[in-house]
């Protein structure tokens, strides 16, 4: 679960409490608080979580397996009136990256601290008006657990509980929605109610289908509408082993791809044709594909997985083969004096994966038939 905190939203999430002396008073009066916090979010595998730039917020893992989350942002864009800073902690303590053989002390030295313990302990009491005994064990400077903590007894917070069934059920009521388009009302579309979660691993949600290559979502601003706050979009693919992405370019953004599961062979190329990226990816590993450089790649295992995350809430790709590509949608003719080629090559290059969009199954190639033999 997590919570996200937007400036000005009410506390939706409340409880109550009566103490004896106030079971004989006004209903009015016999109730009081017990606590209450903004709406909490659930997530599992395969969900994109946006947050506005900002805005403070906390997760909790209460399942029996960890939780793997990649977190990207675009320090580029407008929200970001600083330099690289784009983050800050409210508790805790931030580790910063460990240099190789650097002593145990040392590393305490560079864990970054939270910004409550650059305050004045008395000025910092005032404002929240507690004891400053109490600033001094927020502010405990001897608190070495880092920006992630253990939680003994398990987190108890305020959130509607859900029987299993009802969960599936929710999780299917979701899944039919996530493959509609969300159309804007200028209504209730505010940071506090506005979705702020989808799930991009539903196979029947998948932009790209192709059974002997596999399947690509894409998540934009037409799906999950916050996003064109944030400036950001997302894409989740599967390949089979062997199969292949068709040559491509992101016309209006830059891409950071992170793999999930398995391996691929990954080409990339930039300016004037020069290949800037020819290996290996594998599970755990990202790479940075800037806008207008041409990237492919091919599966190694038997499913590789990836999630890419981009600089633009409705971002675009061009691809150079296959169905609605740029090959395609040129005559016959310009092919054939651009790259020196019979019209029968030119037809080729044009048509021989005309019915496939953005991945491409595997097929019988001149080296595969020399092995055969």
């Amino acid at each position: 679960m997590m919570g996200m905190v937007m400036p000005g939203c009410p506390e939706t999430y409340q409880s109550f409490r009566q103490t004896e002396q106030q079971m004989g008073e006004e209903a009015s009066q016999s109730q009081r608080f017990r606590d209450e916090h903004q709406r909490i979010h659930y997530f599992r595998e395969g969900d994109v979580i946006a947050m506005p730039a900002g805005v403070a917020h906390w997760c909790y893992n209460y399942g029996e397996v960890p939780v793997v989350a990649v977190t990207v942002t675009d320090i580029g864009s407008n929200a970001n009136q600083l330099d690289r800073t784009h983050r800050f902690l409210l508790a805790g303590k931030e580790r910063q990256a460990q240099q190789p053989f650097e002593p145990e002390q040392r590393e305490q030295q560079r864990m970054g601290k939270n910004l409550l313990m650059g305050f004045d302990r008395e000025l910092l009491a005032q404002a929240l008006g507690v004891d400053p005994e109490l600033v001094k064990r927020m502010q405990n400077l001897d608190d070495n657990r880092g920006e992630i903590v253990r939680v003994e007894r398990g987190l108890q917070v305020l959130h509607p509980s859900q029987t299993r069934e009802e969960q599936t059920q929710q999780q299917q009521q979701e899944e039919k929605q996530e493959g509609q388009r969300c159309e804007r009302n200028g209504l209730d579309e505010t940071f506090c109610t506005m979705k702020a979660r989808q799930n991009m691993a539903v196979t029947t949600l998948a932009d790209y289908y192709n059974p002997r290559a596999g399947t690509m979502t894409t998540l934009n601003s037409q799906k999950l509408p916050i996003l064109r706050f944030i400036q950001m979009s997302a894409e989740r693919g599967v390949l089979r082993r062997d199969a292949l992405t068709a040559p491509y370019w992101n016309i209006n953004a830059h891409s950071i791809k992170y793999v999930v599961r398995g391996s691929c062979r990954m080409q990339v190329v930039g300016p004037h044709g020069r290949t800037v990226f020819d290996g290996e990816l594998r599970q755990g590993q990202l790479i940075v594909i800037p806008q207008h450089y041409m990237a492919m790649k091919k599966a190694q295992s038997e499913s590789f997985e990836w999630v890419a995350f981009k600089t633009n809430d409705n971002a675009m790709v061009s691809h150079v083969v296959g169905k609605t590509s740029a090959l395609r949608g040129m005559p016959v003719e310009v092919l054939m004096n651009s790259y020196r080629v019979s019209r029968e090559e030119a037809m080729r290059l044009k048509f021989n994966r005309g019915n496939e969009i953005g991945l491409f199954a595997p097929r019988f190639t001149r080296e595969a038939a020399v092995a055969s033999q």
